[in-house]
């Protein structure tokens, strides 16, 4: 499996498809990380995605059979939970959770300089993307 950083193009927003959650993180942040797989460029890659909660609901939302059950695996999380909390969908009990029919538009995030660093230096991307938008493809 490859970085998804590792095989853009340039700095542009993009989408994925053919998602699969596998890890999702919080923090005692207002923030939560994703971590998930894509198939892009004909390999599978994978990525963390940076999100406020609102848009975690949104994307657990479009898991179909498993929506219901994924919401209130988070509630539980977020209500008992020590932080910071991890929720793993890597096993045969515990699948990665696909999102058919998605698309999701990332955008690239780059490290800060460190202190001598210039920030033209061309650093490499962060394999941690923002999620700039959520599309759903309609059956007609």
């Amino acid at each position: 499996m490859k970085l998804l950083s590792d095989s853009i193009a340039d700095d542009a927003d993009f989408f994925v498809e053919q998602i699969h959650l596998v890890t999702i993180v919080f923090d005692n942040t207002d923030d939560v990380t994703v971590w998930a797989t894509t198939h892009f460029d004909h390999d599978t890659h994978f990525f963390h995605l940076a999100l406020p909660f609102k848009a975690l609901d949104t994307l657990l939302s479009l898991a179909h059979t498993r929506a219901e059950a994924l919401q209130e695996e988070v509630a539980d999380a977020l209500a008992t939970a020590d932080w910071p909390a991890l929720l793993e969908y890597n096993s045969d009990d515990r699948p990665p959770v696909p999102l058919p029919s998605v698309a999701l538009k990332l955008s690239v995030t780059y490290p800060v300089p460190e202190e001598g660093e210039a920030e033209d230096d061309d650093p490499q991307p962060h394999n941690i993307f923002y999620l700039e938008g959520v599309f759903v493809r309609l059956d007609t």
